[in-house]
C-alpha cells in the first residue's frame, strides 16, 4: 500500500529524558530492540509535540492539519543484516488530540494512535503540557522553563552532546497490535536545532509507576526543546521479528 510523506511544522517539540536503569529498560523494549547506552545508562524519556500544517507531500499547507501529539520512546539499536548496527527509537504508544490521527494511524500512515485530552499553556520561556488518555490508560504532565544548559544531566555534558544523540534518533519504530510488528518513520528537518529547559515538575504515568520502574530505576535527567522547525515525516519498512521456534 502506497503512503505518502507528510509535510508540516513542528510548532513545539518538549523532550522530557530520564536515564535508566540497562536491565529494567531491556524488560521494556522487545527484540529485536535493545537499550541504546550512553555514559552507562538507558536512555528513554516523552516527546510532547505540537505539530501545524501537517499534510501529504505536494499539497499546500493552508489544507494542512495542527495536532498535539505526545510518544513514550525508548532509545535502541538493533542489527540490520544489510546495513550493521542501527540507532533509533522504539516507541511503546502514541497519543494524540486528533481523531483524524486515531482514525488514520497505522492504516493511511504509520503509527497506531491513542486518543487523548490535552492541557496547555506556554509562554516562550515557560511551558505546561499534559495529556491524559480518554480511556485511562496513561497520562503525563510537565512544566519546564527555558535555561541555559542541563542543569547537571548525567547522560550528557553539554547541549551540543544531547543535541547529536537525539538526532541521531530520527527513525522509529512503533509498536502495533500485532505482536513483533513495529511500523516505522523517519523525521526530516531542515533546520535542526534544540535549546535546554528546566523541567521544574514532570509526572508520567509509566516512568512513575513502581511496577514498572522500581524506585530509583529511572530518574528525570533533562528536557530539550524545538520551536517552529519544518518538518517531513517519511514512512519506513515495517520491521517484523520473526517469532523464535520452540
Amino acid at each position: 500500500m502506497w503512503t505518502p510523506t507528510l509535510r508540516g511544522e513542528i510548532q513545539r517539540r518538549l523532550l522530557v529524558n530520564y536515564r535508566l536503569d540497562p536491565e529494567v529498560a531491556r524488560s521494556h523494549i522487545p527484540a529485536p530492540f535493545r537499550p541504546q547506552l550512553h555514559n552507562g545508562h538507558a536512555v528513554a524519556g516523552i516527546c510532547l509535540i505540537r505539530l501545524g500544517a501537517m499534510r501529504p507531500a505536494g499539497l499546500p499547507g493552508m489544507v494542512g492539519v495542527r495536532s498535539e501529539n505526545a510518544a513514550h520512546r525508548f532509545a535502541v539499536e538493533w542489527d540490520d543484516p544489510a546495513a550493521g548496527r542501527r540507532t533509533g527509537v522504539y516507541i511503546p504508544r502514541r497519543d494524540t488530540d486528533s481523531r483524524l490521527g486515531v482514525l488514520l494511524g497505522g492504516r493511511a500512515f504509520p503509527g497506531e494512535h491513542h486518543l487523548a485530552r490535552f492541557d496547555v499553556s506556554e509562554t516562550e520561556d515557560d511551558l505546561h503540557v499534559a495529556f491524559s488518555a480518554r480511556d485511562g490508560s496513561a497520562s503525563v504532565s510537565v512544566d519546564a522553563t527555558v535555561a541555559p544548559d542541563l542543569g547537571g544531566s548525567g547522560l550528557f555534558d553539554t547541549v551540543d552532546e544531547a543535541s547529536r544523540f537525539f538526532e541521531q534518533g530520527a527513525l522509529g519504530y512503533s509498536a502495533t497490535h500485532t505482536a513483533g510488528r513495529f511500523e516505522g518513520l523517519r523525521m526530516h528537518t531542515s533546520a535542526w536545532k534544540v535549546e535546554p529547559v528546566r523541567v521544574t515538575e514532570a509526572t508520567s504515568s509509566l516512568f512513575d509507576d513502581p511496577q514498572e520502574f522500581p524506585r530509583g530505576t529511572a530518574v528525570l535527567d533533562n528536557g530539550l526543546l524545538m520551536r517552529r522547525l519544518p518538518v517531513a515525516w517519511e514512512p519506513m519498512q515495517t520491521l517484523r521479528q520473526e517469532p523464535v521456534p520452540r
